[in-house]
Formats: C-alpha cells, sequence, structure tokens
C-alpha cells in the first residue's frame, strides 16, 4: 500500500486507501492513552494511590503544564532536524516508542512505599508526556508531508480522526471493562469507628481488595501499552513520507519568532481560542466524569459502561460530521455541533439518578464530543493554508502551527484536571468514600455541567469572529495550486 514515487508532472497523486489507514492508525496510542489518563487518572490516584487530593492536582497540573511546555519544544526541534532515508518525522517516532511505553506502565504502578509517592508519579507523567509528545508532534505535522492535494489530507484526517475516536473507545473500554470489573468496596464512614469499614451494598462479602484493584490498573496498562507499539510498527511500514512539497525551503526561527509568527496570523489566534474554551469545557466533563457518575449518580457498577456510551456515540458520528462540514461548511459544524452538548450538560445534572436516562445523555454527549474532536484537525490545515498564501515568502512552519496547537489543548486540560482536583479537595473528597459529602457534590455537579456550558458559549462567541469560511478556503487552495505550479 505504499504510494508511488511521482514526478512533479503529475501532481495530483492520490493516496491509497491503505496508506490512509496505516497513517490513521498512528494516532491511536495517543487517544488511547489520553482517555484511560483523562477518565481514570484522577480516580486512581484519590481512590487507588490514596494521595491527598492536593497532591493529586499537583501531579495532573504539573504534568500538563510539562507536557504543554514539551509540545512546542519537540515541535522546533522536529522542523530542525535533519531528513533521513525514512523521512524527518518517522525516526522521532521510533526512537520515542519504548520509553513512552515503559513510563506509561509505570504511572500505572502504585509504589511499595509511601513517602516518595508523589515524586514517582509526577517523574513518569511527566516522562510519559514528554515521549508521547515526540511521537505525536511529528505525527501529526505528517498530514501536511503524506501528500500535497488538499482533499487527500482531508481525507486522510477524517481516517484518523475516526480511528482516533475508535482509540478512545479502545482506551476507555480496556481501562474501564478491567478497572471496572475490580471495583474495590467503598469505605462507610460511619461504621468505620467500629472496626468494621468495610460497606457492601451488593451482599456479596468484600472479594475484591484494594490490591486487585491495583492489580487490574497494572493489566489494563499492559495491554494498552502492547497496542501502543503495535500502531506504532503499523505507522512505520505503511507510510512514506515525502520531501518537502511547500517549494521553498523553510527559514529557521527562534521560540520567540514561531510565537510571533502565528500571533501575527488571525484566523490562527481565533481558532485556537475558540478551540481553547470548547474543548477546556469536554475536558472538565471527562475529567470529572467518572467520579460524577461513581458518587453523584451513584451508579458506582456501571460508571465504566457509561463512559463506553459517550465514546462509542462519539465513533459512530465522526462520518456524519465529516460529510455535515463538506456539505454545510466547517463554522456551521462547529456551531451547531459543539452547541449540541449544551442541552444534555444540563439535564445529566437537574434530573434525579436514573439509569437509563444517565444512558441517553451519555449517547447524545457523544454526538457532540465527536464534532469537538474532529473539527478543530479539520480546520488547523485551512489556517495554514490561509498563511502561505497571505505570507508567500515565509513556508515551511506546519510544526510550529501543529505543535503550539497541541500545546494549548493540553494547557487547558492541565488547568482544568489540576483545578477541579483541587475543588475537590477543598470541598473535603473522601477517597473510597460510599458517600460523599454534599459539598463534593455540589462540585462534581459545577464541574460536569455548569462550568463547561459557560466555556462552550464563549467558545461559540469567539468563532463568530473566526474568518475563513468556505469561499475563502476555496480561494486559499487555488491560490496554493497557482503556487506551487
Amino acid at each position: 500500500g505504499f504510494m508511488t514515487e511521482t514526478t512533479p508532472k503529475e501532481k495530483k497523486e492520490c493516496l491509497s486507501i491503505c496508506s490512509k489507514l496505516c497513517y490513521a492508525i498512528g494516532g491511536a496510542p495517543y487517544q488511547i492513552t489520553g482517555s484511560a489518563l483523562g477518565f481514570f487518572l484522577q480516580m486512581y490516584l484519590l481512590d487507588v494511590a490514596q494521595l491527598d487530593p492536593f497532591y493529586a492536582s499537583i501531579i495532573l497540573f504539573v504534568g500538563r503544564i510539562w507536557d504543554a511546555i514539551t509540545d512546542p519544544t519537540v515541535g522546533f526541534l522536529v522542523s530542525r532536524s535533519p531528513w533521513t532515508r525514512r523521512g524527518r518525522m518517522m525516526p522521532w517516532i521510533v526512537l520515542s516508542t519504548p520509553l513512552a511505553v515503559i513510563s506509561y506502565f509505570l504511572i500505572w504502578v502504585v509504589p511499595p512505599f509511601e513517602k516518595g509517592k508523589v515524586v514517582w508519579y509526577l517523574i513518569f507523567y511527566c516522562l510519559f508526556q514528554s515521549m508521547q509528545t515526540c511521537f505525536h508532534v511529528p505525527y501529526s505535522a505528517l498530514t501536511m508531508f503524506i501528500s500535497s492535494e488538499q482533499k487527500e489530507r482531508d481525507s486522510a484526517t477524517a481516517y484518523r480522526m475516526t480511528i482516533e475516536v475508535l482509540g478512545t473507545v479502545v482506551g476507555t473500554a480496556i481501562q474501564g471493562q478491567i478497572v471496572g470489573g475490580a471495583n474495590a468496596q467503598c469505605i462507610n464512614h460511619t461504621t468505620y469507628l467500629n472496626g468494621s469499614n468495610i460497606h457492601n451494598p451488593n451482599g456479596n462479602a468484600s472479594d475484591i481488595s484494594l490490591d486487585d484493584t491495583k492489580q487490574a490498573y497494572m493489566i489494563a496498562s499492559g495491554v494498552i501499552s502492547a497496542i501502543y507499539i503495535l500502531c506504532a510498527i503499523v505507522l512505520f511500514l505503511g507510510v512514506r513520507e515525502q520531501k518537502d512539497v511547500a517549494g521553498p525551503k523553510a527559514e529557521q526561527l527562534t521560540f520567540l519568532e514561531g510565537l510571533q509568527l502565528l500571533q501575527r496570523h488571525g484566523p490562527y489566534v481565533k481558532l485556537v481560542m475558540g478551540f481553547l474554551f470548547t474543548s477546556l469545557a469536554f475536558m472538565l466533563m471527562e475529567g470529572n466524569f467518572a467520579l460524577f457518575i461513581t458518587y453523584t449518580l451513584g451508579f458506582r457498577d456501571d460508571f465504566q459502561n457509561i463512559l463506553l456510551v459517550i465514546m462509542l456515540s462519539g465513533s459512530l458520528t465522526i462520518p456524519l460530521w465529516q460529510m455535515f462540514l463538506t456539505r454545510f461548511g466547517k463554522k456551521t459544524a462547529v456551531y451547531i455541533g459543539i452547541s449540541w452538548a449544551i442541552p444534555f450538560m444540563i439535564i445529566a445534572v437537574c434530573l434525579k439518578s436514573n439509569l437509563i436516562l444517565s444512558y441517553v445523555v451519555a449517547f447524545a454527549a457523544g454526538i457532540s464530543v465527536a464534532a469537538a474532536f474532529l473539527l478543530p484537525w479539520s480546520m488547523l490545515p485551512d489556517v495554514v493554508d490561509d498563511f502561505k498564501v497571505n505570507n508567500p515568502n515565509s513556508q515551511g512552519h506546519e510544526a510550529i502551527f501543529y505543535s503550539f496547537y497541541v500545546f494549548f489543548t493540553k494547557f487547558a486540560s492541565g488547568v482544568s484536571l489540576g483545578v477541579s482536583t483541587l475543588c475537590l479537595h477543598f470541598a473535603g473528597y473522601v477517597a473510597r468514600g460510599c458517600n460523599q459529602p454534599d459539598s463534593v457534590h455540589l462540585t462534581l455537579k459545577l464541574l460536569v455541567s455548569a462550568a463547561p456550558v459557560s466555556l462552550i458559549i464563549l467558545g461559540l462567541i469567539i468563532f463568530k469572529t473566526y474568518p475563513i469560511n468556505e469561499k475563502r478556503r476555496q480561494k486559499n487552495w487555488r491560490q496554493l495550486q497557482a503556487l506551487l505550479q
């Protein structure tokens, strides 16, 4: 399924379906590990590793901020790295994989000592994030190097997004089903004083100990690590990177020059700001939803299935959004797709806990998650093309555009995770408690509903000013074709 080398005359090369699939599969590891960490890390640090919520919030926050800083750095190193026989991006992807997998596995191990626990999680979380960055920044910039045809890149991006959302399903499913099946009993603090601290609503004597839960987390991370390696191999064998198709050679920029370059390009700033708020909204929901389902709604034994429904409905609707945006334009898709979640976020919190309703809300929310997922990546190449048309003398900055984009989303998720865990700390969260104080329920409701809804509205207001509509996109495309001639 390799792409045939083309001579400059036959510029209209088509990517085979096999190439697109191999390319798309490379996006899965990022999402599989990301969704496992997104949905379960907070719960794991609080209930399994039994860290104080304050320290947990520091780990989540510092890890993400560190990650956000390494992104642009790697973006610069990538754009400066020499061309090898396997391309410029591939060596990064291959070399980072083994280290990424080892550090990922160690995040889900509870170390045998008490004292240095926080340091342990900080080190491996940060190391994993760095290695993951060395994989994902070159991978996402690869979009611009697998083909010079806008249509082919859009189509490859849709493939990639479908596989990536499937990746989040796989991550949520593996982690959720393995861990959910070994959910250690909660501790009832009323009977805690009599020395019998096990409260068991199901009637079977507490079969599942905390050690079983720890083991389940390790099994899940082992399975995910194996998939990570497999996907990297498929990407390496199935995708041929083209030498720069952009025309003139890129001039080297420093970090700050790169930032200034992006800052001057209005459409990019608006796109990033808009998605910053909307992705912050979905991340707040994602990070706290497992706790919300477990404690506030009280579906301790169903939380992993409810999370799975969100992700499944997301992956099923991505192709529909792809059709929608080719038909009605990307900007319309943003408004409809992202605001769709608002009523369901409100319903989830306002109605009395009802399991069937929870599944319905989860399914409906997933449709919006799909849009929030596909659209930013689908719109980014348009902004890069727009930049190229308006700055014909400044080319080859794709990696910078992509790395800062990833930087902002990660920064957002770091802030959201850190802030929400801190809020739970102040609300008086009880690790593994059967019942949480009312203040915790209120906090969780705010974190999965009121806060995300306000952020989405803010994001959509910013999108109002985003200038690239279908007409401008077509015009840019024609001008770029002329430049390439």
